[in-house]
């Protein structure tokens, strides 16, 4: 992969489609210019996922639109073809997480969509 390139991207929970902006070989890592959310980042606990009793249940929003991020060099692949419009795919993200949390009965699933519900809010939706 080199600057420039189309790059599928992991950052914390979250799947990005980006633009490869800089890599630093000697520290693992890469800056991705984020064009596209192609999973929405997870709520709760990082460190104890998909528990509902924890100390502070984090309100996780998506990377906006051109922000960027150093993310590990292990979790990026090329992206085949155009990223999604950025607005479109976060919106289809959201979709698919608020669907998949629907069929889960637990009460980390009940939390996530209530904390989904704002983070919506705050998108502007």
């Amino acid at each position: 992969m080199n600057v420039g390139d189309f790059v599928r991207g992991v950052y914390k929970t979250g799947v990005y489609a980006g633009e490869l902006m800089q890599v630093e070989q000697e520290k693992g890592r890469a800056l991705v210019k984020v064009l596209a959310v192609l999973k929405h980042p997870m709520q709760g606990d990082l460190h104890n996922p998909k528990e509902a009793n924890v100390p502070f249940f984090h309100e996780r929003k998506a990377l906006a639109c051109y922000e960027k991020a150093w993310m590990p060099l292990s979790q990026l692949k090329p992206f085949e073809g155009e990223p999604p419009a950025y607005e479109a795919s976060l919106e289809k993200a959201l979709e698919e997480m608020k669907e998949s949390l629907a069929s889960d009965t637990s009460e980390w699933a009940k939390r996530s969509i209530e904390v989904l519900a704002q983070v919506e809010k705050e998108y502007g939706r």
